[in-house]
């Protein structure tokens, strides 16, 4: 089993945004999932059997203003996740999905200011925020031999967000 669930934010808009910022993202969140999936195969660790759970974002399937390198990162573990899963892991017997969460009551979360903390709960049709186990619960589900054939998915954890729909 393998989780790929290294992230970080660097948020600034597109205009402002320095490439270090920009680079220091994909870098982090999407080339090293790559990477790490390639060694993990190559040295043999990855074998039939095996399970890849990748973090994507609502944010890489609906975008979100002031976050676009972290979007496009995000984004592009949807397109690895689907790629990958039919063609690159399938062969080795390695099934490789991600989930997407939605707005989820993290430390994270708790720095955005109120009234956006507010909004991100309520653009769901739960009006709620997510807990990390909620998150974890479905990564647990993919991870399991019951799920054996569910494969190239993204499992969106976000209350059936508004946005992305």
């Amino acid at each position: 089993m393998l989780v790929h669930n290294a992230g970080v934010t660097r948020d600034r808009r597109l205009v402002n945004m320095p490439a270090e910022r920009w680079s220091s993202v994909l870098e982090v969140n999407l080339a090293s999932v790559l990477r790490t999936t390639d060694a993990l195969l190559a040295s043999g660790t990855l074998r039939a059997g095996g399970r890849i759970v990748a973090t994507a974002s609502i944010a890489g399937i609906a975008g979100n203003a002031g976050q676009t390198n972290y979007a496009a990162s995000k984004a592009g573990i949807v397109g690895l996740v689907r790629s990958l899963a039919p063609r690159a892991l399938a062969g080795h017997g390695v099934t490789v999905n991600a989930v997407a969460p939605g707005f989820i009551e993290t430390r994270m979360t708790a720095a955005v200011p109120v009234l956006l903390r507010e909004a991100g709960r309520r653009m769901n049709s739960l009006a709620q925020g997510g807990l990390p186990v909620d998150v974890a619960e479905t990564v647990a589900w993919l991870a399991h031999p019951s799920s054996g054939t569910v494969n190239g998915q993204v499992v969106r954890v976000c209350g059936q967000s508004l946005l992305g729909a």
